[in-house]
């Protein structure tokens, strides 16, 4: 063979190996047995059997998951002390953690109309100087939004420069009574 030719003929040798390998089948004629390509899951990199979720803060309040589970709050409506409180919890939910704010937010809706609800620092004891991991509001208001069928309330706060909203979620299969 010419050096032109046998340069071409091992091209095409190149080529058709190439092929083949972009077909799915291995070299000896049968499908690839690689694994299924991974699907997108909100909560990559865990398995929820590895892991408890808890089905209440450590306060016995609802849970509010943050982010991609970086961290949880926890909120405890409190009728006869005419209270919420907003606890900032860990990934696991079981540990308050201090943030440094001095207050934050809850969005609610009222007859569609939207609605903003501070709750102020309250910082437990163990809580170091200029953080808290408690928020409290004494609001009427805001307790009974919290109730209210379509006000969608949301936790909106920020943890080391990263701005967190939560989906409220209130169970209304606790012990307290509602004012209607």
């Amino acid at each position: 063979m010419k050096p032109l030719s046998k340069a071409f003929s091992l091209g095409l040798t190149a080529l058709a190996v190439g092929i083949a390998g972009c077909t799915g089948e291995t070299t000896t004629g049968g499908p690839e047995t690689a694994p299924p390509p991974a699907t997108v899951d909100s909560h990559e990199g865990h398995d929820h059997d590895a892991h408890a979720h808890p089905s209440e803060g450590p306060h016995h309040g609802d849970l509010i998951e943050l982010g991609n589970e970086e961290y949880h709050a926890e909120i405890v409506h409190d009728d006869a002390a005419g209270t919420v409180t907003i606890y900032v919890l860990n990934g696991a939910a079981t540990e308050q953690v201090p943030i440094e704010a001095t207050e934050v937010t809850i969005n609610a809706k009222h007859d569609g109309t939207p609605e903003q609800f501070q709750l102020t620092a309250s910082p437990d004891a163990s809580d170091p100087a200029g953080q808290s991991s408690r928020f409290v509001s004494s609001d009427a208001e805001l307790a009974a939004h919290l109730d209210e069928e379509g006000s969608d309330p949301r936790l909106v706060l920020t943890i080391n420069g990263k701005s967190y909203r939560g989906e409220i979620s209130h169970d209304h299969d606790h012990d307290h009574e509602h004012a209607h």
